[in-house]
């Protein structure tokens, strides 16, 4: 068994990036990034809402590659603080927000789209509006609403041209309208008259080739919050959004919950992977593992099913060997079949349960810091279930430095993570974006 260990730790990735061989069509893509524009949409939690790390990775991706629009947004401004590099966002006021986690999730719910959110507006002459800065300068502008009996139109300009989107149906379905611009533009905007309107999505795009990455993103959600959107909106809008990889950034909340319950984690993680490969096709998907972040809250040092105690850092810590897993699967495979043994069993199946919303804060009392053990146990399901299934997966965690890197990211000068423990600066997200694109690269080259 030593020589069995020391063999597949020799087998290990030098990169944070794990089935990276299921990334090539996207990689195939980018290659060619400057003839057709490549499309990557990341959904995720206050990670990705607040675009620290995604504006820095579009920006390294656009100086590569070039920019083709700043891809999908939630419409309008969906929360206080929300936050569009690249482009500057404002609505007038009466629209009511719907989404799928916080203060505006409700039962029943209008659909819910890839965004998440859906903004409702019963005024004529509500509006939005949007102004691109010119590196985000697009000739295709796309809205995404929902059609139905009694509903009314929305206006559409963007750049010099006009176009109108009529939302009375005979039945209520999603459908998204596209407007193909002549010159870019940096300007678009809607206007609702003639009776409610209900918006899922927009999105700005240049066709001539480059990078859109599309951050979509709710604070403090978790992805069996995402499974309360629709597929028959995710359907519409990923027909006409076409992503090239669907990047899945959850973990934290889930981490930080007051039980995480391995199993009915693994239930959510696969079902939610087997959904959007049904809706999307053979789109290849990245999970990146839930990073590292900190607490001071002592119920939070065995918040696992399991029961196991998280140290605080700085306190010695057991490692076992770490080997690629797909190695030893390998091996163990050729073992069992020369000495007749069985594989092991699956779990039985079961239905998650109902989850509990939860703060992410870490508290401002005095003690000792430590990561919840839940995330630990939450970044071992995603890794194990991403091989399982072949999705890629990059573990943010080890790439950034290993247990408790948040305490020394905090303490950096300048600071890299916030006084929190959990969110990053944006000198921070510039570095998380560096090192995930170096191992993209890298996976990419070879």
């Amino acid at each position: 068994m030593i020589a069995l260990a020391a063999f597949a730790a020799a087998a290990m990735p030098v990169s944070g990036l794990a089935q990276a061989e299921t990334l090539r069509p996207f990689f195939a893509k980018l290659a060619h990034a400057n003839m057709r524009p490549v499309h990557i949409l990341q959904i995720g939690d206050s990670h990705t809402a607040g675009d620290a790390i995604t504006s820095a990775w579009r920006d390294l991706l656009q100086q590569k590659y070039g920019a083709a629009g700043r891809g999908v947004l939630a419409p309008g401004r969906p929360f206080d603080g929300y936050i569009t590099h690249g482009v500057t966002v404002t609505m007038s006021p009466g629209w009511k927000i719907s989404s799928d986690f916080g203060a505006t999730w409700s039962m029943p719910s209008p659909p819910l789209g890839l965004s998440a959110f859906t903004l409702t507006s019963q005024s004529d002459g509500a509006t939005m509006a949007l102004l691109a800065d010119p590196n985000e300068a697009f000739d295709r502008f796309v809205v995404c609403a929902i059609v139905k009996p009694g509903a009314g139109h929305l206006t559409l300009h963007a750049g010099t041209e006009a176009a109108t989107f009529n939302l009375a149906s005979a039945t209520e379905r999603p459908e998204c309208r596209t407007m193909k611009l002549a010159q870019p533009a940096t300007t678009a905007d809607l206007t609702v008259s003639g009776g409610p309107a209900t918006l899922t999505s927009w999105a700005t795009f240049k066709d001539g080739g480059g990078v859109a990455l599309s951050n979509l993103g709710v604070v403090g959600s978790q992805l069996i919050h995402w499974a309360r959107t629709d597929d028959a909106v995710l359907t519409e809008e990923l027909a006409n959004y076409r992503p090239d990889l669907i990047v899945l950034a959850f973990g934290t909340n889930e981490g930080f919950s007051p039980r995480v319950n391995e199993f009915e984690y693994e239930v959510t993680l696969r079902a939610q992977i087997g959904r959007i490969r049904r809706l999307a096709g053979n789109v290849p998907i990245l999970v990146l593992g839930a990073p590292d972040a900190l607490s001071r809250r002592g119920e939070m040092r065995a918040n696992t099913s399991t029961g196991e105690t998280s140290p605080e850092c700085g306190a010695p810590v057991a490692q076992p060997v770490q080997a690629d897993p797909g190695v030893i699967e390998t091996i163990m495979s050729r073992l069992r079949n020369s000495v007749g043994m069985a594989p092991s069993e699956p779990p039985p199946a079961s239905q998650p349960a109902t989850p509990v919303p939860t703060p992410v804060a870490t508290g401002t009392s005095k003690g000792p810091l430590f990561p919840p053990a839940g995330l630990k146990l939450v970044r071992d399901v995603q890794r194990r279930i991403s091989r399982q299934l072949n999705v890629a997966f990059w573990d943010w965690e080890a790439r950034l430095g290993g247990r408790c890197y948040a305490d020394a990211w905090v303490h950096a000068n300048p600071p890299l993570m916030r006084g929190d423990y959990v969110h990053y600066t944006m000198t921070g997200g510039k570095e998380v974006a560096q090192r995930l694109e170096d191992d993209l690269d890298r996976a990419m080259a070879r």
